[in-house]
């Protein structure tokens, strides 16, 4: 995205462990940056549920426009006993991610040698593919309400929004990144029984694949799509789905990969008007938050992931190399992939593994 080798990232670690594997991350980050040449400057932000408990909000009233000067943002998680998950979702993320017109929300699913899937089947070396979910329409607008509440008559109402625009500009970047990687993309739908959005979908599916021709595709309704998952997951390149579907069917891939502590995902804007936000895919863990044993690589492959968008190609693929050695070798491992080993003691694995310039 930039020839910069100087980047201004806002941190928000979060809820329970965000504020455990972020400073895991930046660990990582300062030693990449220190071999290869790069900057980062750091500005963090204590947004929060406990600062929705302290003061009424997750974050304050120009917490946007402090965010906007920033070239990328880098979360840990939010969510916390106490605070319903809409006021955490609604308070932060999802204002984030709109008012950046973060609409590609990506995650990659890869089967590491020596962190075993669940699958039988689920091979290292065969199993990569990422999923494309549209990140700010569909099924999770804003369009709705309640009526009638206590009464036997009580009724809620929710809007799906689906734009030509908005599915367009998903659909292109996917048959793009399809077509660098190893050109196939599947379309996940469900046409058959949702009568007016997912046939709309399925057309510009169509109309778009016309202008990909180099790009293969298909399309699956969910339901099936989500037992391929499990069934042959090495059939797939590329995944692109709506707000909802995209949001089930990468955390299920998560899960397929081995741990969804390993999972990370990126919130882009990729034309790089506003700011990205990177974040990895578990959630704030309080059952052992401030333990010591959360694992950090969800949140550091989210930070390679940032490298990668910030133009750094060759940064980002120092950290997922680095990710795959440990994991390959299989000795240091956090409670979660059944080992023992700290945060701490898995980040400094990472930065030890990081290979040698030149």
């Amino acid at each position: 995205m930039s020839s910069s080798t100087h980047h201004r990232i806002a941190l928000i670690p979060g809820d329970g462990i965000g504020r455990e594997v972020v400073p895991a991350a930046r660990r990582v980050l300062d030693a990449v940056c220190e071999r290869r040449g790069l900057a980062l400057d750091y500005a963090e932000y204590d947004w929060s549920c406990e600062r929705y408990e302290r003061e009424g909000a997750m974050m304050p009233d120009d917490a946007l426009d402090r965010l906007a000067g920033h070239d990328a943002i880098l979360l840990g998680a939010v969510g916390y006993p106490g605070v319903p998950d809409h006021v955490s979702l609604w308070g932060l993320l999802i204002p984030i991610r709109r008012r950046f017109q973060q609409y590609v929300n990506l995650r990659p699913i890869k089967v590491f040698e020596g962190l075993d899937s669940p699958l039988r089947g689920a091979r290292a070396g065969e199993v990569d593919f990422v999923v494309v979910r549209e990140n700010v329409e569909g099924e999770y607008s804003e369009i709705g309400g309640r009526i009638y509440q206590g009464t036997p008559q009580e009724t809620a109402v929710q809007e799906s929004v689906f734009t030509r625009a908005g599915v367009t500009r998903i659909l292109d970047y996917a048959f793009g990144l399809a077509g660098r990687r190893r050109g196939r993309l599947t379309s996940a739908t469900k046409s058959n029984g949702i009568v007016h959005t997912m046939p709309f979908w399925d057309e510009l599916v169509r109309e778009r694949a016309a202008a990909h021709p180099a790009v293969t595709w298909d399309q699956e309704h969910i339901d099936a799509l989500a037992a391929k998952f499990v069934l042959r997951p090495e059939r797939f390149d590329v995944v692109v789905g709506s707000n909802l579907f995209g949001d089930i069917l990468s955390d299920l891939a998560a899960a397929i990969a081995g741990s969804i502590g390993i999972a990370p995902s990126a919130n882009l804007n990729p034309e790089g008007r506003f700011p990205s936000m990177f974040e990895p895919v578990h959630g704030s863990a309080p059952d052992i938050a401030g333990r010591g044993i959360a694992n950090p690589l969800g949140t550091i492959w989210s930070a390679a992931m940032m490298l990668d968008h910030l133009g750094h190609t060759e940064a980002a693929a120092d950290i997922t190399s680095a990710m795959a050695s440990v994991l390959a070798e299989g000795t240091v491992r956090t409670p979660d992939l059944g080992g023992t080993a700290s945060t701490g003691e898995l980040t400094e694995h990472v930065i030890t593994a990081l290979r040698p310039l030149g």
